[in-house]
């Protein structure tokens, strides 16, 4: 399984309704208002729906943030 940085562990909480899919489409809506300026968090969101595209649901389930 792959690594998840403290920001992106962070990102995933406050966004996750709980399963993979649902996350992953949270991430792009909140992504789609971001300001021109937000660079860090633009980039940060985009590797989260990376890797948490690239999980099985099984892997989301198992990943242990709180």
């Amino acid at each position: 399984m792959m690594e998840i940085t403290k920001d992106e562990a962070m990102l995933i909480m406050i966004y996750s309704p709980g399963y993979r899919k649902g996350l992953i489409s949270e991430l792009e809506q909140m992504k789609s208002k971001l300001q021109s300026d937000e660079t860090q968090l633009k980039s940060l969101t985009d590797e989260v729906i990376k890797k948490v595209h690239s999980m099985t649901d099984e892997e989301f389930k198992q990943l242990d943030l709180y």
